[in-house]
């Protein structure tokens, strides 16, 4: 399995789990995470439906080495109890949960995950997208030392919805780089909303380098013509590989040893840019193992 700190989370892709054609399609997309929904995209009289299809899916081998993940009802719903059971017991490599407020639900929730789980193998993902969780999300974050919590997805459908706000991604600035440097604080992943309109691609690929920017690792994405153009947005570019490959081998050198700054195709270089460059590598080397 890639390591987790460096799997690829390029395109983390929504399907409805009450749509079994969908399911089956999404054995052959591209993409690196498929997101099993239960909630927003299921009516209440196929919730139970979806549940039982999303941990069919997870248990059937046939999605490769696409990283698996069920979005659960939120807690305050009649479905919640029984989709954190089955999502568990299925084994899904995550359970993203809805409407996270506190740094108190993060440890109910994993706390109740490790009734089902001993293994510890499934994930705990939150998707930030109450007003409250922005305001806590440095407090949020640190649970990730102390709890299975592993990654934070935004939601600025509901957060422009909470805050009676129009969609203005502008305005979701502040909200994304407190998320970000909190995620990084406590090495966590963190991955951008979705871009609703997926009939224009031009304007999926400028809020992809947007995120990617910013520093976000991937996009949560509601179409497959979407993955495409994510998958390309948070690959490293092979300008970036090379250049990476090329500040490596020259802190290798042995003429380098011990040196902290060397000059690196003419340029200042930091043991810092090295680092970077392992991270690049790796991250270039996981999606290979990924594609391949």
């Amino acid at each position: 399995m890639t390591d987790a700190n460096h799997r690829p989370r390029r395109s983390c892709l929504y399907m409805p789990a009450s749509n079994e054609r969908a399911l089956t399609k999404a054995q052959t997309l591209p993409a690196d995470t498929i997101v099993f929904d239960l909630e927003d995209a299921v009516a209440p009289e196929a919730k139970e439906k979806a549940r039982d299809n999303a941990c069919a899916a997870v248990q059937s081998g046939a999605y490769g080495k696409r990283e698996l993940v069920v979005r659960v009802n939120a807690s305050n719903t009649p479905w919640f109890e029984k989709d954190i059971e089955q999502a568990c017991a299925c084994r899904a490599d995550a359970i993203l949960v809805p409407k996270i407020t506190s740094p108190e639900s993060i440890e109910k929730i994993s706390a109740k995950m490790d009734q089902y789980d001993h293994s510890s193998k499934t994930q705990l993902w939150a998707m930030i997208e109450m007003p409250i969780a922005i305001l806590h999300i440095a407090d949020i974050a640190a649970k990730s030392n102390s709890t299975r919590l592993a990654t934070f997805v935004m939601g600025f459908n509901d957060l422009a919805k909470e805050m009676r706000a129009e969609q203005d991604r502008q305005l979701f600035t502040p909200a994304m780089a407190q998320t970000i440097m909190a995620a990084r604080a406590y090495d966590l992943s963190v991955l951008d909303s979705v871009y609703n309109d997926f009939k224009d691609p031009d304007g999926l690929v400028v809020e992809c380098e947007q995120a990617r920017r910013y520093g976000f690792d991937g996009k949560t994405l509601i179409h497959p013509s979407q993955i495409e153009i994510a998958n390309k947005a948070f690959a490293p570019s092979a300008e970036k590989v090379a250049e990476a490959k090329t500040i490596v081998a020259a802190f290798d050198d042995p003429a380098n040893a011990g040196k902290g700054v060397i000059v690196v195709d003419g340029k200042m270089t930091e043991i810092l840019h090295r680092n970077q460059a392992i991270q690049t590598l790796a991250m270039a080397n996981a999606i290979a193992s990924m594609e391949g």
